[in-house]
């Protein structure tokens, strides 16, 4: 079983910046990929960026310039370092860890962030 919880949302001014966190714990063994996606009000959730515990990165278009992911491996931490938000950007974040091999373990998924960004 695996248990993430995220940190760091909150309200900011359009054109600013925050940084999402993201702590695993459990049983986090194998090869996995921790990534951000986020829905909106009457949306879908949708991806923000993945990172493979090997360092490889995939980013949503809209979010491709202004958003950066890593990963801090040994603490089994996922950060999202997100710039020049936009009201657009406005979402639940959620932290997700999914193992590549399912037979190390499934798909988890955090309680999700609150993300305000004013005009």
């Amino acid at each position: 079983q695996v248990h993430l919880v995220e940190s760091g949302g909150g309200l900011v001014q359009a054109g600013g910046s925050l940084r999402l966190s993201c702590a695993a714990s459990g049983s986090i063994f194998g090869l996995n990929v921790m990534g951000w996606y986020r829905q909106a009000p009457g949306k879908q959730r949708e991806l923000v960026a993945t990172i493979i515990k090997t360092g490889t990165t995939n980013y949503a278009d809209s979010v491709k310039g202004r958003f950066t992911i890593s990963r801090d491996n040994a603490k089994n931490t996922v950060y999202l370092l997100m710039n020049s938000l936009k009201p657009d950007d406005t979402s639940v974040y959620y932290c997700n860890l999914k193992f590549i091999v399912p037979s190390d373990g499934g798909d988890y998924w955090g309680q999700g962030t609150q993300v305000t960004v004013s005009s």
